[in-house]
C-alpha cells in the first residue's frame, strides 16, 4: 500500500512539474511574441510610427526594452532582406558578428550588404536618449541613476513631468533626489511656472542658469523678475565658489613652491651657497619616478610610491656628488659657486638629453590620484594637486622633526647661527655640509616626484621653477623653513590671484618687483635669521 502511495504521489509531482514548466513555456512565448511585434514597429518609414514603437517599448516593462532602445541608438538594430530584426554586436569590417535580438543568442556573421539599418532622425535621438535615461531612473546601481538624472536635467518635456514626481517621491538616493528635482525645475521654468524659479534659486548647475536666463528675457513679468533675482544671488555664489577655486589653486602651486625651495632654503641657509643646479636635482626626482614606472609597468600607484624613497636617495647622491666634487672647492666665493652650478645645470640637462632623450616623457597617474572632489556644481578639486599639496605639508613637517628633534638638526642650527662657534665646539662643520647638501638636494628630488604628477618630465623641468624658489627663499627669509611655507603659499596664491587680468608673464613681473619693494624695506625677508653670524 506505502508503494502505491509513493508512486501515486511522485506521478502528481512529475504531473505538476510539467503542467508549470509548460506554462512558463508558454508564458515566455506569448512575451517574446508580444515583444517582437513591438522590434518589428520600429522597422517603418514612418518616423512618427517609431517615435510611437519607442513609447510602446518603454511602457511595455520588459527587463530586455533599455538594450533595444541603446542597439536602436547606436545604429546597432537592424533588419535583415526577409525582414528579420537582429542585433549587431560589432558594426566595423565588412563582416558584422549579429545575435538574437530577443534571446542573445549568436548567429555568426553577416555582410553589412545583407542588412539594413533602422534608422532615426534627431527628434528620435533626443527622446531615445531620455526614454534611457528614464529606464535607468529604475536601476538597481546608484550610479546609474546618478548619471541618468544628470542626463535628464534640460530634457525634460510633459509626458516625464508626472513620473520624474513620483521618481522624486519614491528616491533613496540624496544626489539622484537634488538632479532630478532641478531637472523638474528646469521644466516647469520652461513652462512659466514660478514654483520652478524658486526651486532653482541658488542652483550653481549651468543648464539651470541657462532655463533662468531664458525666463528672465520671457513673457511674464512676475517669473522674468523672480528669475533675474535668482540669477543675481547664483552669480554671488558663483564669485564665491571661483574666490575658492583660485584659492585652492593658489594653494596648489605654493605647495609646488615649497617643495621646490625648501631644500634650497637648507643648503642656503647653512652653506651660502647659490645652486643654479637645483632645479636639475628636481628633475632627477621626476625622471626617477618615470624610470619606476617603467621598472614596474601597469602599477602607476606602487611606482610612485616607490620613487618617493627613489627619488630622495637619486637626488641626494646627486647633491653629494655636487658638493664634494665642486663647492667644498669654492666656499666663500659666491659668484664662483654660482656659475660653476650654472654649469653643472647644463650638464645635466645635456646627459639626461643624450642618455633618455630630449622629448618630454609622460607619467601615469595612478587612478586614486585621478579624478575630483565634486563640491558642488561650481567647485571640484583634482585630486592630484590635493595630494600634492599633502605630500609638501608632510615633507615640511617632516623636516621640521629633523632640524628640532635630531642631531643633525642641532648641528645644522649651529652651523647656520655661528659656523666658527659651532667648529669650537667641537662640530664638524665639514660633515655638516656634506649631509645639509644631501638633506637639500633630497627633497629637491621629492619635489621632482610630486611635479611628475602635475606635468610633463622633461630635461627643462627644473628651470621653470629655480628663479620662484629663490624668491621664495629670499622673501621668507633665508635659512627658515617656516618662512619659506608661508612665502610659497603666499606666492602661489599672489600668483593664481594675478594671473587671470594680468597674464602669466606678467603677473610674475609685478610678484619680482613685489619682493624687490618688500627687500627693500626688510633685507633679512619674513623670518629673519638669529644668531651672530646672520647680525654681521
Amino acid at each position: 500500500m506505502r508503494r502505491f502511495l509513493s508512486l501515486g504521489l511522485l506521478c502528481l509531482l512529475l504531473l505538476s512539474i510539467t503542467v508549470t514548466s509548460q506554462a512558463q513555456t508558454s508564458s515566455t512565448a506569448n512575451a517574446d511574441a508580444a515583444a517582437l511585434e513591438l522590434l518589428e514597429a520600429l522597422n517603418v518609414k514612418s518616423y512618427s510610427a517609431k517615435g510611437d514603437a519607442i513609447t510602446a517599448i518603454l511602457q511595455s516593462d520588459d527587463e530586455r526594452a533599455r538594450d533595444w532602445l541603446q542597439a536602436l541608438l547606436d545604429g546597432r538594430l537592424q533588419s535583415t532582406d526577409d525582414g528579420r530584426i537582429v542585433l549587431v554586436l560589432d558594426n566595423s569590417g565588412r563582416e558584422w558578428p549579429v545575435a538574437d535580438v530577443l534571446t542573445g543568442e549568436a548567429l555568426g556573421q553577416m555582410s553589412r550588404r545583407d542588412l539594413d539599418r533602422i534608422g532615426i532622425n534627431n527628434a528620435l535621438r533626443n527622446q531615445l536618449r531620455s526614454a534611457i535615461a528614464v529606464v535607468d531612473l529604475y536601476s538597481p546601481n546608484i550610479e546609474r541613476r546618478r548619471h541618468s538624472a544628470e542626463r535628464l536635467l534640460g530634457e525634460v518635456d510633459e509626458t516625464l513631468a508626472e513620473p520624474l514626481s513620483e521618481l522624486i517621491a519614491g528616491e533613496q538616493d540624496s544626489q539622484v533626489v537634488r538632479r532630478l528635482s532641478q531637472a523638474l525645475a528646469i521644466y516647469q521654468v520652461e513652462s512659466g511656472e514660478l514654483a520652478g524659479v524658486e526651486a532653482l534659486r541658488g542652483s550653481l548647475h549651468p543648464r539651470a542658469r541657462v532655463a533662468l536666463s531664458r525666463a528672465v528675457n520671457g513673457d511674464d513679468p512676475i517669473v522674468a523678475d523672480a528669475a533675474a533675482s535668482a540669477l543675481g544671488s547664483i552669480e554671488q555664489n558663483l564669485k564665491i565658489n571661483r574666490g575658492l577655486e583660485t584659492l585652492y589653486f593658489g594653494l596648489s602651486l605654493g605647495s609646488v613652491l615649497v617643495l621646490a625651495a625648501i631644500g634650497l632654503a637648507i643648503t642656503f641657509g647653512v652653506m651660502g651657497v647659490i645652486n643654479m643646479a637645483h632645479g636639475e636635482l628636481m628633475m632627477l626626482g621626476a625622471y626617477t619616478t618615470w624610470g619606476m614606472q617603467q621598472l614596474l609597468p601597469g602599477q602607476p600607484g606602487l611606482a610612485l610610491i616607490l620613487a618617493i624613497p627613489a627619488g630622495f636617495m637619486v637626488a641626494a647622491l646627486a647633491g653629494i656628488a655636487i658638493e664634494r666634487g665642486v663647492i667644498q672647492f669654492l666656499k666663500g666665493r659666491p659668484l664662483e659657486t654660482l656659475l660653476a652650478t650654472f654649469g653643472i645645470s647644463l650638464i645635466l640637462q645635456q646627459l639626461v638629453r643624450t642618455v633618455i632623450s630630449p622629448l618630454n616623457r609622460t607619467v601615469i597617474t595612478p587612478e586614486w590620484m585621478s579624478g575630483s572632489l565634486v563640491i558642488n556644481d561650481a567647485l571640484s578639486l583634482t585630486l592630484n594637486r590635493m595630494v600634492v599639496l599633502g605630500f609638501a605639508l608632510v615633507v615640511f613637517a617632516a623636516l621640521m622633526l629633523i632640524m628640532r628633534r635630531t642631531r643633525l638638526g642641532l648641528d645644522v642650527r649651529a652651523v647656520t647661527q655661528n659656523r666658527a662657534m659651532a667648529r669650537s665646539m667641537g662640530i664638524r662643520a665639514t660633515r655638516v655640509d656634506i649631509m645639509t647638501f644631501a638633506l637639500g638636494s633630497g627633497v629637491a628630488g621629492l619635489a621632482g616626484v610630486a611635479l611628475s604628477q602635475l606635468t610633463n618630465v622633461g630635461p627643462n623641468l627644473g628651470q621653470n621653477y629655480i628663479i620662484d624658489s629663490f624668491m621664495v627663499v629670499v622673501f621668507g627669509g633665508v635659512g627658515n623653513l617656516w618662512g619659506t611655507l608661508v612665502a610659497g603659499l603666499s606666492l602661489g596664491i599672489i600668483n593664481q590671484v594675478l594671473e587671470p587680468w594680468a597674464g602669466a608673464v606678467l603677473a610674475k613681473i609685478i610678484v619680482l618687483v613685489f619682493i624687490i619693494l618688500f627687500i627693500q624695506k626688510r633685507p633679512r625677508g619674513l623670518f629673519p635669521q638669529k644668531g651672530r653670524a646672520a647680525e654681521g
